[in-house]
């Protein structure tokens, strides 16, 4: 297979892709990057970083969007989401119908919900077809993080792999996540832990037996992404006592010290 031919290659993340800063040619950054802001790097915290999304990148949100939008309660009238066709959406459609799968559901209830849309994506076998091509070694720990960069930049905005210590060993298997575009658009601790971090960590861990552990970082919004290391349980997580973004979430709770969504 093609893939393999690629096993002796050491991965590196070009530059304009780590920054997003403009090429060139200036065909990196608004097909692979995408990020509009004029210092080429995501926008301070307080602040939504601008993209300009090109075909691929509409392609994937409508994609997830759909497949989402089948786990939304139904409604008695007609709302913007269940209007728009395939060309119409966008990354706020995207966040949106993850804001609306999220209502009603548990914490649980939530992971399960991404964890069926990611494998209506793929075909069948598809997991135990990719057991077979990446056992858990280091080599595929790196492969997996030198995709993440240009596969969901789309998703999780510009990022870059850096070096990681797992189990003693240093190896690049980490991608360190500039400032998330999803957790920046929602605003909302609870999406970011409950419909991002542990259901792509169980994806990863369980469905194709490469460990991964995520990292968010809730004072930046910036996450890192270490292939390769079991993630804690969600009681031993750091992010299980996470409080609220009480200035930009719409429906936090100032009162709480946990956000709610985490408690559900």
């Amino acid at each position: 297979m093609v893939v393999l031919s690629l096993q002796p290659v050491q991965f590196t993340t070009p530059k304009q892709l780590s920054y997003c800063k403009t090429s060139t040619t200036g065909y990196s950054t608004s097909v692979r990057c995408g990020i509009a802001e004029p210092s080429g790097v995501p926008a301070p915290m307080g602040q939504k970083t601008k993209y300009n999304d090109g075909f691929f990148e509409k392609a994937f949100m409508t994609l997830f969007a759909r497949k989402m939008k089948r786990f939304v309660a139904p409604v008695k009238s007609k709302t913007e989401i269940e209007e728009k066709k395939w060309w119409e959406y966008d990354y706020e459609s995207f966040v949106d119908v993850s804001k609306r799968v999220m209502q009603g559901r548990s914490r649980i209830q939530q992971q399960q919900v991404v964890r069926e849309v990611l494998l209506s994506m793929l075909p069948p076998g598809a997991p135990a077809q990719f057991r077979k091509l990446f056992p858990p070694t280091k080599w595929a720990a790196e492969f997996n993080a030198a995709l993440t960069v240009p596969f969901f930049h789309w998703l999780v905005g510009p990022s870059e792999v850096i070096e990681v210590e797992v189990e003693g060993v240093k190896q690049r298997s980490g991608v360190r996540i500039k400032k998330c575009r999803y957790l920046e658009n929602s605003g909302c601790v609870g999406m970011c832990v409950n419909m991002c971090k542990f259901p792509t960590q169980d994806f990863f861990t369980n469905e194709f037996g490469l460990p991964l552990t995520m990292i968010p970082n809730f004072e930046d919004m910036s996450c890192d992404m270490v292939y390769g290391q079991v993630p804690p349980p969600f009681e031993e997580d750091p992010v299980s006592k996470q409080p609220c973004f009480t200035d930009i979430c719409s429906i936090a709770n100032p009162s709480a010290t946990v956000c709610p969504k985490l408690q559900a």
